[in-house]
């Protein structure tokens, strides 16, 4: 029987399968597996399944709670049940902090490369070091990314501190670059970036769309709704 999207099913381990195996320390797993057992054999935390046959379903997120539940010997675990979407799969390895989000810089405003900079230069492990954020943001802010080649070649000529090898493939952990302007067109550049920013306005954040208005010299929108924003932001096109 298929299953209804958002349903909280306490599922048989033996009918879900992990296709994409962890990699953590036995250490966390066996701390995983005694918060299980200390909680009467609940996963309070549950997994997300996506259903692939009648009676079989596939993790798609919080492979974590999979492994420990196993580790812990309950028979049955806490699911729920989304859709078989590549979008949702990535959104809930997203949220359960399985996948680092990435920034298109063919479309990213300025405050989203500030925030994934910033991200890189303080992460505890393998930061981005020697890099000033506010050069480096207002370089990459300002240059012509929508002409640039996608694998961000262009990044080490901006002289902000990102220099070829090491440097640039921890850049590319989480900026990456897609467009439809071929190089040369720089007519269509402008015209391609607003069209791109109306179709992507609603994935941005409430604190990015503020952002953009301010940046377009508008006043008013510190108390608007997202929508409203929006709105704001596409008669400008």
């Amino acid at each position: 029987m298929k299953q209804e999207i958002g349903t909280l099913l306490h599922l048989y381990l033996d009918e879900i399968e992990l296709t994409e195996p962890i990699e953590t320390h036995p250490f966390l797993i066996n701390n995983g597996a005694k918060a299980i057992n200390e909680a009467n054999g609940r996963n309070w935390i549950p997994l997300i399944v996506k259903q692939i046959d009648s009676e079989k379903y596939e993790v798609i997120a919080n492979s974590f709670i999979f492994v420990t539940a196993q580790e812990a010997g309950v028979k049955k675990v806490w699911c729920i049940v989304a859709d078989d979407s590549l979008i949702t799969a990535e959104s809930a390895k997203i949220l359960a902090q399985e996948k680092i989000a990435k920034i298109n810089l063919a479309t990213a405003s300025r405050e989203e490369i500030k925030l994934g900079l910033d991200y890189l230069i303080k992460r505890s492990i393998n930061p981005l070091v020697g890099v000033n954020i506010a050069t480096a943001t207002e370089r990459i802010e300002k240059a012509d990314r929508l002409l640039w080649k996608e694998n961000l070649s262009e990044i080490p000529n901006l002289k902000c501190g990102i220099t070829k090898g090491k440097k640039l493939n921890i850049f590319k952990e989480i900026f990456y670059l897609k467009s439809s302007v071929s190089s040369g067109d720089s007519k269509a550049k402008s015209t391609e970036i607003e069209e791109i920013n109306v179709k992507d306005y609603n994935k941005l954040t409430l604190t990015t769309l503020k952002t953009m208005a301010k940046e377009r010299g508008y006043s008013g929108y510190s108390k608007m709704k997202k929508q409203e924003i929006i709105k704001l932001l596409s008669s400008s096109i």
